[in-house]
């Protein structure tokens, strides 16, 4: 397994690390297990957030006295400076740590500098100096924030979705990350479930000398299957190549990655799964999908108000109304048997 080094922080860790926004659906039990199990099978670095419920407090359990022996990112969606230590002297007391390794602003909107007005980024560097943080770090969805942060020259880690399927414009952030030496934490490694073979998506990041996926775990099946990548890490062979290239003809370009942050929707449309049901139906076909649940959920679309705030939230710039109401097209064309999948 390839060791990455994440920019210019010094932390090192195999090409292999782990998601905890999933855990927060385990039992504290099984969330314990699964993070011990992942460090004796070798990974290093941990992603949490404080937004992920009781996800750091497992985590926390988990490496109780290990600090020194793994990596623990965490990250404040604060938009005040009174929110940004509270949410930091949660985390700490949470994660049971004096200090946290890479602490990032999370879906950053903008790119906050020092002076901006906000205070956000003095935080972040007196925190730092405080030595409650280690190192300064940005998540984004948003291509162009995503952009601005890497070029501010002001943080050291950037956190942006990145798969097999990504745009020639986020190929160029990742190189951009490694010319000026910002670590490039990838997730979303598998589109948000899009991805199904996860020898290819491991294939795809092993090319990027400078890429750490943080994989969302929540089985021992999942864990076990990343496991094995450890020691047989999956190469860029001819097949997967072919493989790939086909999907990205069917997968790229606009499409809903299910992250939910268009939610809540103020008709109650389920608008993380409706608006990519015909990727569901094509990718992982099941008649669960067609049943009178989904039925009554697709009917939902029906409703839209056209209100825009699903667009308004959606990272990717999305125009959800008109993709929802194509997904609701393609669903009854497959529950009318005029379309098979």
């Amino acid at each position: 397994m390839k060791q990455v080094t994440l920019g210019k922080t010094g932390i090192v860790s195999p090409q292999n690390a782990f998601g905890c926004l999933p855990i927060q659906r385990d039992s504290k039990e099984k969330a314990v297990s699964l993070l011990r199990r992942a460090y004796d099978g070798g990974m290093r670095y941990f992603d949490t957030a404080r937004a992920y419920s009781d996800s750091e407090e497992k985590v926390g359990e988990a490496f109780a006295g290990m600090k020194e022996k793994v990596f623990i990112a965490t990250k404040t969606q604060a938009k005040t400076p009174e929110v940004f230590w509270k949410d930091l002297e949660t985390s700490l007391k949470m994660l049971r740590t004096d200090y946290i390794d890479v602490y990032q602003f999370h879906m950053a909107d903008t790119c906050y500098r020092p002076d901006d007005g906000t205070g956000m980024y003095e935080c972040m560097v007196e925190a730092k100096a405080k030595g409650l943080i280690r190192h300064i770090g940005v998540t984004a969805h948003k291509i162009q924030v995503a952009f601005d942060c890497v070029n501010s020259g002001l943080y050291e880690t950037l956190q942006f979705p990145f798969s097999y399927l990504a745009s020639p414009r986020e190929l160029e952030l990742a190189r951009l990350c490694q010319e000026k030496q910002v670590g490039f934490i990838c997730m979303k490694g598998l589109a948000g479930g899009l991805i199904t073979r996860s020898d290819a998506a491991m294939a795809f990041m092993s090319q990027y000398e400078n890429a750490l996926p943080i994989w969302g775990i929540q089985r021992d099946r999942e864990l076990d299957e990343w496991l094995s990548y450890m020691d047989e890490t999956p190469n860029m062979t001819d097949e997967l190549k072919g493989y790939i290239e086909k999907e990205q003809a069917e997968l790229s370009g606009d499409f809903c990655r299910g992250c939910g942050y268009c939610m809540p929707c103020p008709m109650g449309i389920q608008i993380n799964n409706c608006a990519r049901m015909s990727l569901m139906l094509r990718r992982a076909p099941s008649k669960d999908w067609l049943n009178e649940k989904w039925q009554t959920e697709m009917k939902k679309i029906e409703t839209c108000i056209n209100c825009r705030q699903c667009t308004k939230k959606c990272p990717y710039e999305l125009s959800t109304p008109e993709l929802l109401k194509k997904n609701y097209e393609d669903y009854k064309k497959v529950l009318a048997g005029t379309v098979r999948v």
